[in-house]
């Protein structure tokens, strides 16, 4: 995109990570091929280059997977706290040595620019696995009662816009409270779990208590429904998040759920204006709105709404789009054909309901899957775009008058994960947030996340918390 500054290429060395040309399911601590030698292939987005050949679970697979998880809960389970935390200690020193290399390889794998993978994803991976190395002695003093209890087994599902981040939420907690887990990564990016399983072998993890089954909804839905798993947590869709519960409704399994988003980001008239510029930047276009609480609806006072839009316009004009390898890079591909045609589709319809499209000027690679970033204005809240989780670089822009209106306009909607509040005085953040029902309200930031803090929603965005003390209560018999 066009820039006062010329930028030469930065790009980070891809020898750092190598990738083999095939891979196995991981059960019971080794590498092995699917029961029906199933494979899948898995391919960069930005290039649309086959990056390897992995193994398609199937629900034979899940059933010895889950077979070798109960057989290692057993011990797992009865290891003092103080010893599985050494396990998970060690499992967060690996990860920040190879940091690099997993950064490197997530770009490829999911598409996210190399800056986000290397200063966000991989230290809140890290961060996490050390937070809850700390909670696993601890957990008589967690709040949930005298001597809680693991589950058994843990069967988790996570998704493509955070692979190995979403790992870490589940794998973390679960671990820490004696569980054992079988996980099912995205189709789409299943690299950096396959990654983690080599971790769990390099930290001395025994067998069985991680198993990694990469595949497809048949297999995620196998999971979910074996009787033998004691826990179900999803993050993904809200499409699929009710059919989990369905499946799930009538079970003694505990299930917690983290689907979609439509966050109001909302900025007042006294708010720092370039301040909130920068944070909405960061909370519709960081990793190309491909963000479940991502601020894909801004709210902005009527007054200050062509200031603001005018320096917004300006800010996105300086944004860099394309190799996600390249340091310089602000935003990179969409993770597949399939979610480039979703968001494509909703922004012509955006156009067609009569919103205004801008997108700054800018050159799309011929190769991979590309969407320029994208503001619609005079939209209204019966615009599909103001409505639907478009999950991808397109804001939506609202206005509004009175604090009452705009909080009105942010609950006016089937979500309730995020929201963000500019403004400078501290009262009206108060105000507002306790109004607001959202699960997580930032407050002059966004996309700020911590693993000593909670994060979830309400209403059809889910349910049950990820993070902090609360984290633990999903994988405890309290």
């Amino acid at each position: 995109m066009a820039s006062v500054f010329e930028y030469a290429p930065a790009p980070e060395s891809r020898s750092v990570v190598d990738i083999a040309p095939s891979y196995g399911l991981f059960i019971d601590g080794e590498f092995a091929e699917a029961a029906d030698g199933k494979v899948f292939k898995t391919v960069s987005p930005s290039t649309e280059e086959v990056l390897s050949e992995v193994a398609q679970a199937g629900e034979a697979d899940v059933d010895r997977a889950v077979r070798a998880a109960r057989k290692a809960f057993e011990k797992w389970s009865a290891l003092p706290g103080s010893e599985r935390a050494k396990y998970l200690f060690r499992i967060a020193r690996i990860i920040q040595e190879r940091s690099r290399e997993l950064a490197v390889l997530e770009t490829l794998d999911n598409g996210k620019p190399i800056k986000e993978t290397r200063d966000a994803d991989l230290p809140l991976v890290a961060a996490h696995f050390f937070y809850y190395a700390g909670w696993a002695d601890k957990l008589d003093h967690a709040g949930f009662g005298t001597n809680p209890r693991p589950l058994g087994v843990a069967g988790q599902v996570i998704p493509w816009n955070f692979p190995l981040l979403m790992l870490a939420w589940k794998i973390a907690p679960a671990l820490a409270t004696g569980n054992t887990v079988v996980l099912k990564p995205a189709e789409t990016t299943p690299l950096s779990a396959l990654f983690f399983a080599d971790i769990c072998r390099q930290a001395g993890l025994p067998k069985g208590v991680v198993n990694i089954l990469p595949g497809y909804g048949d297999a995620g839905a196998a999971l979910v429904a074996h009787p033998d798993v004691n826990k179900v947590a999803f993050t993904g869709s809200t499409a699929v998040g009710k059919e989990i519960a369905r499946t799930v409704a009538g079970t003694r399994k505990k299930l917690t759920l983290e689907l979609g988003g439509k966050g109001a980001n909302i900025v007042f008239d006294d708010a720092p204006i370039d301040q909130a510029v920068e944070g909405i930047v960061t909370g519709i276009f960081f990793n190309q709105g491909q963000v479940c609480c991502a601020g894909s609806r801004l709210l902005v006072q009527e007054s200050i709404q062509e200031e603001l839009l005018e320096s917004l316009k300006r800010r996105l004009s300086t944004l860099r789009l394309g190799d996600p390898l390249d340091k310089n890079t602000d935003i990179g591909a969409i993770n597949s054909a399939e979610q480039l045609a979703r968001i494509t589709a909703l922004a012509e319809q955006g156009e067609a309901e009569g919103a205004e499209r801008w997108s700054p000027a800018c050159e799309l690679p011929t190769s991979g899957y590309w969407f320029a970033p994208t503001l619609f204005t005079n939209v209204t809240q019966a615009h599909t775009i103001a409505r639907d989780e478009i999950f991808g670089p397109v804001l939506s822009v609202l206005t509004f008058r009175t604090p009452d209106e705009a909080v009105a306009k942010a609950n006016n909607t089937q979500y309730g994960l995020s929201a963000g509040i500019w403004t400078e005085k501290g009262s009206r953040i108060l105000a507002v947030a306790n109004k607001l029902r959202a699960g997580v309200v930032w407050s002059n930031t966004f996309n700020k996340f911590d693993p000593t803090s909670p994060f979830g929603g309400y209403k059809e965005s889910g349910f049950g918390r990820e993070g902090g003390r609360h984290g633990l209560e999903a994988y405890l018999d309290v």
